[in-house]
């Protein structure tokens, strides 16, 4: 079957951001089933599980779209007219139904109801600002990845990830596809809607402040190479 190249593209964020979110949401269902009431250890089933799928994903789609598989991501590339505003929204659009799109293969998988609402809050200044921070530096990763060792991209963001998942108060969503997926949810890795639109906005911020900071590290500086 020959697809335009830009239809590919798009076809490799849907699947790879619905495979991420089949990946967080499942896992997280299964690690709270088996962890009898151990939050720890449920959390800990979780972050494994989404840091090597991360590997996974980035290395079979990133040679078809740059695998961002999150709106964040391609904001930041964005800013940086690394992709054009048009394909840019187009990315936006099917990383999100892709991201609904997984968390329905979730439920389906594990016998949940299809459509739910999370009542899990996550809310507070803490909780929004370390969606700030865990974006900053999930962004900044990939820049730094893609200007030193681009070879290393996917293992530096499954690892990122890994450890964002622990030493930020609201466990790393750091992807507004991610976040409105799992404001569908009411499993383990939920996040009530009401709580949502902040986490999307200190996400965005987040970007932002990662592609400033890029910049002056010189991260976009070809001189450098």
């Amino acid at each position: 079957m020959n697809m335009h190249p830009f239809q590919r593209r798009l076809l490799s964020e849907f699947v790879g951001t619905a495979g991420l979110l089949a990946t967080v949401i499942g896992s997280g269902i299964m690690a709270e089933r088996l962890a009898d009431g151990n939050v720890a250890i449920a959390l800990l089933g979780n972050t494994i599980a989404t840091g090597a799928m991360l590997v996974v994903l980035i290395t079979v789609f990133g040679p078809l779209s740059g695998a961002h598989f999150n709106p964040a991501v391609t904001f930041a590339f964005m800013l940086r007219r690394e992709i054009e505003k048009h394909h840019a929204i187009f990315y936006i659009v099917v990383q999100v139904a892709g991201a609904v799109t997984g968390m329905i293969v979730a439920h389906a998988m594990f016998e949940e109801q299809i459509f739910q609402l999370s009542t899990k809050v996550r809310s507070g200044p803490a909780q929004m600002f370390s969606e700030a921070v865990a974006t900053f530096g999930l962004v900044l990763t990939i820049f730094g990845a893609v200007k030193h060792r681009p070879d290393a991209v996917a293992w530096l963001v499954g690892l990122y990830i890994t450890a964002a998942y622990w030493f930020t108060a609201s466990t790393s969503f750091a992807n507004p596809a991610v976040t409105v997926a799992r404001s569908l949810t009411d499993t383990f890795s939920g996040i009530q809607p009401a709580d949502a639109p902040f986490f999307i906005l200190f996400q965005f911020v987040g970007a932002a402040f990662a592609v400033l900071i890029a910049g002056h590290l010189a991260y976009f500086d070809k001189a450098d190479d």
